[in-house]
């Protein structure tokens, strides 16, 4: 069995958040593959930690990844005050020759796809095309780890988490795919309620909301903040989409210093917020200027949560009109020339500015890796933790299956990826797209 193959079998998906299967992104011919582990969320420190921990077999992942696309190049992106993540990756590294790092200052968003691009071979991936457009194959460090285990037959069922925010004590965890959420923040001291605090999954500038205390931790999921629900970052995220219209109607002065920001606007993408936030006030969807440009957008929310000196939600409003461009059929158009911001590395923000604006820098404390085996009895193994169709059940109620067992296969001619049992049990409920496990 091939590389290709071998990945497909495990189930890897894109372990950063985005969860694109990942032997889709190997199937192909790429000059350069690119291991990003910058971590670009704020409070984080899942990359940070698997990179110390199991730098080898990140190593081993990207040799891997190289020989399926025939890269002669592989670059493994971090931060440079990750001390003692580089001193682990480089002697990983050793004397290969065709394997080196990429050192990063703190900036956000230092782990954006497009970005990162840029920075290491000087190359905008433009508006709707793809990393594999520029002769490159971007993949999480976390999705390397896993593409070494799936080398060994070793399919994913384990994902390193961050239990953060306003809890006693930050850690991250190795924790069993479909494990529900509420008993973990309790290994994080966490002693609040519902009532009182909110969950975001995923990091404090592009993770959701999520109302489900015992939602199952998926593949992609990273990080799991608590904060309170007075938090003006709580109180943000819930504001409803037509006061968020209002007030861009009564406060924006188009001083269009989320424009100015932008990252991908730097990169000569021609992202314009503050246009997006004149067609909000005006009601007049013409007025949001280039769209490709609009669908150019990352989501990072660096506009919102720094730039907008006036509290307002820019990047909540590109996500709305860009989703209405996409459902109507709406996408990017070749672009003729690309030209980057001069000053490009002068708006770079830098991390510490940016946890520091959003109320954070009380919870920016190290989370570090639990050694302790996390059990749980019972596990909902959700089938769809990736982009494309939800994987079809492989298994029917009361089946016995051991952990790493194939549970859900593929559809047929879809984009899709494998799921496996993460405990040993019986297999008690299929309902709801999810696979409930009872050990």
């Amino acid at each position: 069995m091939n590389i290709v193959e071998l990945v497909k079998s495990a189930g890897v998906v894109g372990a950063g958040g985005a969860g694109f299967p990942t032997h889709i992104k190997l199937d192909c011919k790429a000059a350069v593959v690119i291991a990003n582990g910058a971590e670009c969320e704020p409070l984080l420190r899942v990359d940070q930690t698997l990179m110390q921990v199991h730098a080898d077999r990140i190593v081993s992942g990207m040799e891997a990844a190289m020989t399926a696309v025939g890269a002669k190049l592989g670059v493994i992106a971090t931060k440079s005050h990750y001390h003692e993540a580089v001193q682990t990756l480089k002697r990983a590294i050793g004397d290969k020759k065709h394997t080196r790092l990429h050192l990063m200052k703190s900036y956000y968003p230092a782990g954006d796809e497009k970005s990162l691009i840029y920075d290491i071979t000087e190359r905008v991936v433009p508006s709707g095309k793809l990393p594999l457009d520029v002769n490159c194959v971007v993949v999480n460090v976390a999705t390397l780890s896993n593409i070494a285990d799936a080398m060994e037959g070793k399919p994913v069922t384990d994902k390193f988490v961050t239990i953060g925010g306003d809890v006693a004590k930050p850690v991250t965890l190795c924790v069993p795919i479909g494990a529900p959420i509420k008993p973990l923040l309790k290994l994080a001291g966490f002693e609040g309620s519902d009532q009182d605090y909110a969950l975001i999954i995923g990091g404090p500038c592009m993770g959701h909301l999520e109302e489900n205390w015992n939602a199952p931790v998926t593949k992609t999921t990273g990080g799991i903040l608590v904060f309170k629900r007075s938090h003006p970052l709580i109180v943000q995220q819930t504001m409803p989409l037509e006061r968020q219209a209002k007030l861009a109607q009564a406060v924006c002065c188009q001083c269009s210093q989320c424009t100015q920001l932008c990252p991908r606007n730097a990169l000569g993408l021609n992202v314009q917020p503050h246009k997006v936030m004149r067609a909000a006030a005006m009601g007049d969807a013409k007025l949001i200027g280039d769209v490709n440009g609009l669908l150019a957008c990352s989501s990072c929310g660096l506009c919102t949560n720094y730039a907008c000196n006036f509290g307002l939600q820019p990047s909540a409003m590109m996500t709305e009109f860009k989703t209405k461009l996409l459902n109507a059929g709406v996408r990017p158009k070749p672009e003729e020339r690309i030209v980057t911001d001069s000053a490009l590395s002068l708006k770079r923000v830098p991390t510490s500015r940016l946890i520091a604006r959003m109320g954070l820098s009380e919870y920016d404390v190290p989370a570090p890796l639990s050694h302790e085996q996390i059990q749980t009895k019972r596990v909902m193994i959700p089938l769809l933790m990736h982009a494309g169709k939800p994987a079809e059940p492989a298994v029917t109620v009361g089946d016995t299956v051991n952990r790493g067992d194939l549970i859900g296969t593929i559809p047929e001619k879809a984009l899709g990826a494998a799921v496996h049992a993460s405990i040993s049990g019986t297999v008690v409920k299929i309902a709801r797209g999810c696979i409930e496990i009872k050990a």
